[in-house]
């Protein structure tokens, strides 16, 4: 998939997402298209998943086991995991809200108000094991003015 055409069918649901739950559309757009390769990811077309959201002991879903790269005690590793499989892209963004939401850790998120706060505070709770994640997603936002879905996202009724 494009990055154009991945814009064109992640925009409004994450701008829906954006006004029901004030997580910053621009964030929900960089994380997606980074942890899916714009949706290209064998985890995005075999589970929807978007975000590499693993499924916990919680998770009474569908699940798929996958190889994935993790950084541990500063090496680069592929490990195997198990992920939260979805039946769409949107039920994919409001199960992260939830988890986001449910999760302790990510409190001080909801503290933020932009995009790039976000990918911050994302970040400093653990979200992924890359010490580069939340400058990879700045990057994506800068690079492709995502947080002009920002301003929009605001008059979207959820």
């Amino acid at each position: 998939m494009k990055p154009a055409d991945f814009l064109d069918a992640i925009v409004p649901a994450a701008q829906a997402c954006h006004a029901a739950t004030g997580i910053p559309a621009s964030f929900t757009i960089a994380q997606a298209a980074l942890e899916s390769a714009w949706g290209a990811s064998k985890l995005a077309n075999s589970g929807h998943n978007l975000f590499g959201v693993k499924a916990d002991p919680s998770w009474k879903g569908a699940t798929v086991v996958l190889q994935t790269r993790e950084v541990i005690k500063g090496e680069s590793v592929m490990v195997m995991a198990k992920w939260r499989c979805y039946a769409t892209w949107l039920e994919c963004l409001t199960d992260r809200a939830l988890f986001f939401r449910q999760n302790k850790r990510y409190a001080a998120c909801f503290k933020a108000t932009s995009g790039p706060d976000w990918c911050r505070a994302v970040a400093a709770a653990g979200y992924a094991t890359d010490p580069q994640y939340a400058e990879k997603l700045l990057a994506m936002i800068k690079g492709r003015d995502l947080e002009r879905f920002d301003v929009i996202a605001k008059t979207v009724k959820p």
